[in-house]
C-alpha cells in the first residue's frame, strides 16, 4: 500500500507541477513586427502571449511591442508593468479592445489598483504614473485599427517608456478577458494560467527573473495533497473496509488497513486544506466558490469520521447498529464529494483537458470496475450461502419430521 501511495503522489507530483510539457503551447517570439524591427524577444510562458523590446542605455528608454490573443469579439488583451512587484495590483497597463461606438480598435491607459481586484468599482481609464512617451495597437494579419476584433485574433500592443535610470529589470503583467462593458474591461478568467501572467525581465541582458511565484507553488501544492488524499487514499480505504472483511484468512487486518488509510487520507487532506485556506487569503479577489464550498463541506465530513473513532461502540452494545449506519453514510458521502471536488480542481487548475485528468479518470474507472465484479461476486456468494443455509433448514425439519413419523 505504501508503495501504491508513493506511485500515485508521483504521478500527481509530475501532472500538477508547473513543467514545460504541461504548459499550452506559446506563440513563437519574432524580432520583427508590423512597424519595426527591435533587438529582442521573448516567448511568455501563458496565453500565446510574446514581448518584443529594444532598449536604449544612453537614455533608458524602452521601445516594446506584446503580442497576445482576443478570446472574444467583445473582448479585451492588456499589457502593463508593475513599478514595485510582479503581480496585478499595481499595475500600470494599456488595455486593448474594439471601441463600443466605432468599432475601431482602441488602446487606453488603466491602473489596477485593490479596489479592482476586489472589484469594488469599475475599471476606469485614466492617466498613468509613469513615463510612457506613446502608445498604440493593431490587429495581426492587416486592417491595423479598422481591422474588426474576432474571436483568436491576435493584437500587438505597442509602447514607449522612460525607464528609471541604472534600473533594467521591469515585472510586467499581461492577460486577456471576454467582455468589456462601455470603456471598462470586466474581469479575466481565473484559471491558473490566468492568474499566472506576470513575470520579471531584464530588458538589458534578456534574462528572465524569478520561477513560480508563492501561490503558483502552493496551488501546486495544495492540488497534490488533495488529489492523493480525497481522491484516492479515501476511496482506497472505503473499497478495502466493504472487500476485505469478507476475506475470513485475513482476519481483523482489514480493519488496520482502513483506519490507517483513512487517518493517512485525512491528515494530508488537513494540510491540503489549509493550504486552500491560505490561497484564499492571498486571492482576495478570486473565489472559486463551488470548489470551496465542496472542499469545506468534504473536510467537516472527513473531521466528523476522524471523531466517530473515538465514539466506535462495542460490537454486543445496542447503538452499534445506529453508529455503523451513521459510518457507513458519511464515508460514502465524503469520498463521492471528495471526488467530485479532485474533478472541479482540475477545472479551477485549468487541466481540463490534461493528461493528469485522463490519468485520474482512467483510474477512477478502473476501480469503478473492480468494484462491480466484487459486487458481483459478494452477492454471488452471499445467493450461494444463503440458498445453502435454505437447504441445510429443510433438510433438518424434513429429518425430524420423518424420524418422528416413524417413532
Amino acid at each position: 500500500m505504501n508503495v501504491f501511495f508513493f506511485l500515485f503522489f508521483f504521478f500527481f507530483l509530475v501532472f500538477f507541477s508547473p513543467a514545460p510539457w504541461l504548459t499550452l503551447a506559446a506563440a513563437r517570439c519574432a524580432t520583427v513586427t508590423t512597424t519595426q524591427t527591435y533587438q529582442r524577444c521573448a516567448t511568455l510562458p501563458t496565453q500565446q502571449a510574446s514581448i518584443a523590446w529594444t532598449f536604449y542605455p544612453h537614455n533608458a528608454t524602452l521601445d516594446l511591442a506584446f503580442t497576445g490573443t482576443f478570446i472574444s469579439p467583445s473582448g479585451w488583451v492588456a499589457w502593463g508593468i508593475n513599478p514595485n512587484s510582479p503581480e496585478m495590483t499595481g499595475t500600470r497597463a494599456l488595455v486593448a479592445f474594439s471601441d463600443p461606438n466605432s468599432g475601431r480598435l482602441v488602446v487606453l491607459p488603466y491602473l489596477l489598483d485593490p479596489s479592482v481586484k476586489l472589484q469594488r468599482a469599475p475599471l476606469l481609464s485614466q492617466p498613468l504614473d509613469i513615463h510612457l512617451l506613446s502608445s498604440s495597437a493593431f490587429l495581426s494579419g492587416g486592417g491595423g485599427r479598422a481591422a474588426s476584433v474576432r474571436d483568436g485574433v491576435s493584437v500587438q500592443i505597442f509602447a514607449t517608456l522612460k525607464l528609471v535610470p541604472n534600473k533594467t529589470k521591469i515585472h510586467h503583467v499581461w492577460n486577456r478577458g471576454l467582455y468589456v462593458q462601455g470603456y471598462s474591461p470586466t474581469i479575466h478568467p481565473t484559471t491558473i494560467n490566468d492568474l499566472s501572467s506576470v513575470a520579471t525581465i531584464d530588458v538589458m541582458s534578456g534574462a528572465a527573473g524569478g520561477g513560480p511565484t508563492n501561490v503558483q507553488v502552493l496551488k501546486s501544492v495544495h492540488a497534490v495533497l488533495n488529489s492523493v488524499s480525497w481522491g484516492i487514499l479515501l476511496p482506497m480505504g472505503a473499497l478495502g473496509a466493504r472487500y476485505l472483511r469478507q476475506v475470513q484468512s485475513i482476519g481483523p487486518s482489514w480493519f488496520y488497513a482502513h483506519a490507517a488509510t483513512q487517518l493517512t487520507a485525512i491528515l494530508i487532506g488537513t494540510v491540503g486544506f489549509a493550504i486552500g485556506i491560505r490561497l484564499g487569503e492571498l486571492s482576495p479577489g478570486v473565489v472559486y466558490g463551488l470548489h470551496r464550498k465542496l472542499g469545506v463541506t468534504t473536510f467537516c465530513l472527513g473531521s466528523l469520521q476522524t471523531m466517530a473513532l473515538l465514539f466506535r461502540p462495542k460490537t454486543t452494545h445496542k447503538f452499534r447498529k445506529y453508529w455503523k449506519s451513521y459510518h457507513h453514510f458519511v464515508g460514502y458521502a465524503c469520498v463521492v464529494l471528495g471526488v467530485v471536488n479532485v474533478f472541479q480542481g482540475f477545472e479551477v487548475m485549468g487541466l481540463g483537458l490534461s493528461y493528469a485528468k485522463l490519468g485520474y479518470c482512467l483510474v477512477l474507472s478502473t476501480w469503478i470496475g473492480v468494484c462491480i465484479a466484487l459486487e458481483v461476486n459478494s452477492w454471488v456468494v452471499f445467493c450461494r450461502k444463503a440458498k445453502e443455509e435454505k437447504m441445510r433448514r429443510e433438510g433438518m425439519v424434513g429429518g425430524y419430521e420423518k424420524g418422528s413419523g416413524s417413532h
